[in-house]
């Protein structure tokens, strides 16, 4: 599973690393889309393109991309706990956009080693 990589566990090293840019921002949010309803935006459309570029994965496959998903959005509940559903800042969603990049890389990377079957 993707979320008991090596490289999930930098993902979030480096989402902790970065931890600054949720700390009290919410005074400068340009609209009321929360940081929650963001990384949920941006991680269904890592999910959608991971699966659209891999036709040839199974529905088990897909199910296990989407349980992935889930347990990744638990974590980042976990994690930004504090300011989920603060308005996100502009920096916060290019932050949160970047972050989701990363998960779809890691995924991508699970899917072409074999590993993700």
């Amino acid at each position: 599973m993707v979320t008991d990589t090596e490289g999930y566990v930098h993902i979030i090293e480096y989402l902790t690393e970065h931890l600054s840019l949720f700390e009290n921002k919410a005074a400068q949010a340009s609209d009321n889309v929360t940081v929650m309803e963001v990384i949920e935006q941006e991680l269904t459309e890592q999910v959608i393109i991971v699966c659209s570029q891999n036709e040839q994965l199974s529905f088990n496959q897909r199910n296990t991309i989407i349980r992935e998903v889930d347990a990744m959005v638990s974590d980042l509940e976990e994690i930004l706990s504090g300011v989920i559903n603060n308005p996100a800042t502009t920096e916060q969603k290019a932050f949160i956009k970047e972050f989701t990049l990363l998960i779809k890389n890691l995924f991508d990377t699970e899917i072409h080693s074999g590993v993700l079957s």
